[in-house]
């Protein structure tokens, strides 16, 4: 089958197929072993400043002073997120960004939330391929405990993620939600 030769971060953060044997793939690669070697030094910091630093490394872009990060803190890949100010995110999340996570102003993460943003196709002869899709958290929204936002979900400007709750939909702007599957508790006015 012929390979797109777009370069394959744009076409991760397009979304979409990467195959496994697409012939950039090693390029990812590299930027997943890179992190690695990087999550070590950053969850071995000692204060926020050098959390600050190092995850600003990971990613690519400074993260704003103004944004508070906790470890132990995951990603695979890092490239792909973007924070931004006044953000405060607490103990042990994991963010899988191949597909590309965006974090606005103003939001509030709580420990051991998921951000994921790769999947695979459910035909197990194609399983080994990522289907990525992005993750969007909207300005002065506060993920909860424990909860999980699912690929391709954008949650919308001052929503409430409830704990635990398995995002797998869009959440409306001004809307609380939880569950597992997570559904809409009410509306904020």
């Amino acid at each position: 089958m012929k390979q797109n030769n777009t370069d394959i971060f744009d076409r991760m953060l397009a979304g979409g197929i990467i195959r496994n044997d697409d012939p950039q793939m090693a390029e990812a690669w590299k930027v997943v072993f890179r992190t690695i070697q990087l999550s070590a030094v950053l969850n071995s910091a000692t204060d926020v400043d050098q959390i600050r630093a190092q995850l600003s490394e990971i990613t690519g872009s400074e993260i704003d002073m103004s944004t508070t990060i906790f470890i132990p803190f995951y990603t695979n890949f890092g490239k792909h997120i973007t924070i931004g100010k006044n953000v405060f995110i607490n103990h042990a999340c994991s963010f899988l960004d191949m597909g590309g996570i965006t974090i606005e102003d103003d939001v509030l993460i709580g420990p051991k939330v998921n951000l994921i943003t790769e999947n695979h196709p459910v035909d197990p002869l194609s399983r080994k391929q990522l289907d990525l899709k992005s993750v969007v958290i909207k300005r002065n929204v506060w993920i909860g405990a424990g909860a999980t936002i699912l690929p391709g979900v954008t949650v919308g400007e001052k929503s409430i993620v409830a704990a635990g709750a398995v995002v797998n939909k869009d959440v409306p702007a001004n809307t609380i939600v939880g569950g597992v599957p997570a559904k809409i508790i009410k509306t904020i006015v």
